[in-house]
């Protein structure tokens, strides 16, 4: 909500925090003051029975009715003390992308760098248990993304979301943590002090009134949020019935870029991301598959740095790998013999490193080392 307090902006916020009134009862009355044209100095000033003869519900004429433009003034600032800035639907602040979907917020309230909602953003999400493979293909490309510049979304959540989130901070980057709970509550209680960072780093948002604790219920609404913001979503790991595949339903709502990661056949984790890549999902295997979709907009990555953080991050498996086609290239079955391992094993070994950059697969099932 701007410094002017616009009365529309605060109409919106006393409208939000009534109880009662809900996403579509709102919506009713926004379309009343819209169809009708009632003008915004007097959204404050309409009576029971004037709100019903434009056509509001009973509930909603009663509660439009009693709303007093001081005490939202009063309750803006209040907010303002304790540090959160209300952003309505009217605003100028209030992110564009987010007005395209079909069920926006009609209040954000927001903690951090504002500007931040209308920066070209790229979501990441996945399972709150990832593998480790999932946590070094999220890290790679979460911190590939914020050095090129692009606003990281994520949900805040254990596993992928607070990965990508720290690992873009670590990188310099920008993020956007939007919050299933009040943006002054910091869940999961572990992540607290990555709730500190990017309050004074980043930005945090929440559709619920500060102080509102986190119930199973408000996770997919906040999803629908981190898809509206994005230009792209991209699912890293996800179970076949994971809640991050919910956002990738909402993006693709929205008419958004879904971008899912390949993993191993034999991983459950894996399991809802084959689903979508199957579905026409657009696989994912590191920063570059999502740079091309937006063509020309971002510098090419630096290779040579790319290269040295490859190196310095490879795992004892894969420099196993390494000291292998480090002799010369090797067909798969070459490796598994020269390795031992079994084949789901030499599978998700190779795929991270395709994923780092550092071997590249030719015809035929050869594996050749370009880091």
């Amino acid at each position: 909500m701007t410094r002017q307090r616009l009365p529309e902006a605060l109409w919106l916020l006393a409208l939000h925090e009534t109880k009662g009134i809900g996403w579509h009862r709102l919506y009713g009355l926004i379309k009343i003051v819209s169809e009708r044209r009632i003008p915004y100095s007097r959204l404050f000033e309409l009576t029971e029975q004037e709100w019903t003869a434009l056509g509001a519900e009973p509930k909603s004429a009663a509660a439009a009715s009693r709303l007093n433009i001081a005490q939202a003034f009063e309750r803006a600032e209040q907010l303002r003390k304790l540090g959160i800035e209300p952003i309505s639907f009217y605003d100028d602040e209030y992110p564009t992308l987010m007005k395209e979907t079909a069920k926006p917020p009609w209040l954000l309230y927001t903690i951090g760098r504002r500007e931040l909602l209308n920066e070209f953003g790229i979501a990441i999400v996945g399972t709150r248990t990832p593998t480790s493979y999932g946590r070094v293909v999220c890290e790679r490309i979460a911190g590939a993304l914020a050095e090129r510049g692009i606003c990281l979304v994520s949900g805040m959540a254990r596993g992928i979301d607070g990965y990508a989130h720290r690992e873009t901070l670590k990188r310099g980057g920008t993020t956007i943590a939007v919050l299933g709970a009040g943006v002054d509550v910091p869940y999961p209680p572990e992540h607290r002090q990555l709730h500190r960072e990017i309050a004074e780093q980043g930005l945090l948002v929440s559709e619920f009134p500060p102080g509102t604790r986190p119930v199973p219920g408000l996770f997919p609404l906040r999803n629908r949020i981190i898809a509206g913001l994005c230009r792209g979503v991209l699912i890293v790991e996800a179970a076949q019935r994971s809640g991050s595949l919910i956002t990738a339903d909402y993006a693709l709502e929205c008419n958004r870029d879904v971008f899912a990661v390949p993993g191993p056949v034999t991983s459950p984790k894996s399991a809802g991301t084959f689903e979508l890549i199957k579905n026409g999902a657009k696989p994912c295997a590191s920063a570059e598959d999502i740079l091309e979709a937006y063509g020309d907009c971002f510098a090419p990555l630096p290779q040579s740095a790319a290269k040295k953080e490859g190196h310095e991050k490879l795992t004892k498996e894969e420099r196993k790998i390494y000291v292998i086609l480090e002799q010369g290239d090797a067909s798969i079955d070459e490796l598994q013999r020269k390795t031992s391992w079994e084949f789901g094993l030499l599978h998700s070994v190779l795929l991270s490193l395709i994923i780092k950059s550092q071997v590249k697969s030719l015809s035929g099932a050869i594996y050749t080392w370009i880091g």
